[in-house]
């Protein structure tokens, strides 16, 4: 990972998760591991601002490590979602939008674990903006109990029908295990050819 910011900060992981637990208790099992492997590396923490669910665990498992966890919540969300008061750092802002926004912008890297639709959809907004060369941070994907193996079949079905070139499937990096996670995202180099389409020849 290489900051895209200040060359001296510590390097700050964005993580999206489920603001609720799962059925597995894998699942916060998981959450706490990648949170501990986060500390220990020195990794900061930007993550939803919730207290609940997955991320919850996750926060907490970074606090308890004594590492730095950043949260970002919109103001009509702190009671919803119950904002976690114990943060480093809390940042309520207007709206879902702004807090994509900010998230994004604290970030040398984006981690999926398990969620539903908003954690879909803030994984696949990251990854479009690197597909179209807006960014070069490595996006994950957690992939717990093969939560996402369903999704990682679809991606080589779309893939496989043109509607995604083979370099942008493998942009995504895909682990079940925090510490192979991490080090994959370390190495990671975004692909010289971030064109997702060719010019039409004249």
């Amino acid at each position: 990972m290489t900051p895209e910011t200040s060359p001296t900060r510590r390097q700050r992981i964005c993580v999206f998760s489920g603001s609720s637990s799962g059925v597995s208790e894998a699942y916060r099992h998981a959450a706490r591991a990648l949170g501990k492997q986060l500390a220990h590396s020195g990794t900061d923490l930007v993550y939803g601002g919730a207290a609940v669910g997955l991320m919850g665990a996750l926060a907490d498992a970074v606090l308890a490590e004594g590492g730095h966890v950043t949260g970002v919540i919109p103001q009509a969300l702190v009671e919803k979602e119950i904002a976690h008061r114990g943060l480093t750092e809390l940042h309520v802002v207007t709206s879902m939008h702004e807090r994509k926004a900010l998230m994004a912008d604290l970030s040398d890297g984006f981690v999926a674990l398990p969620g539903g639709i908003g954690t879909f959809e803030e994984l696949f907004e990251v990854w479009t903006w690197a597909q179209l060369g807006n960014h070069s941070k490595p996006c994950g994907l957690l992939n717990i109990l093969g939560f996402y193996d369903r999704l990682l079949d679809f991606l080589d079905h779309v893939a496989h029908q043109g509607f995604l070139k083979t370099v942008h499937r493998d942009m995504l990096l895909v682990e079940d295990e925090p510490e192979h996670l991490i080090r994959a995202m370390v190495r990671y180099r975004a692909p010289a050819d971030t064109k997702w389409i060719k010019s039409a020849a004249r």
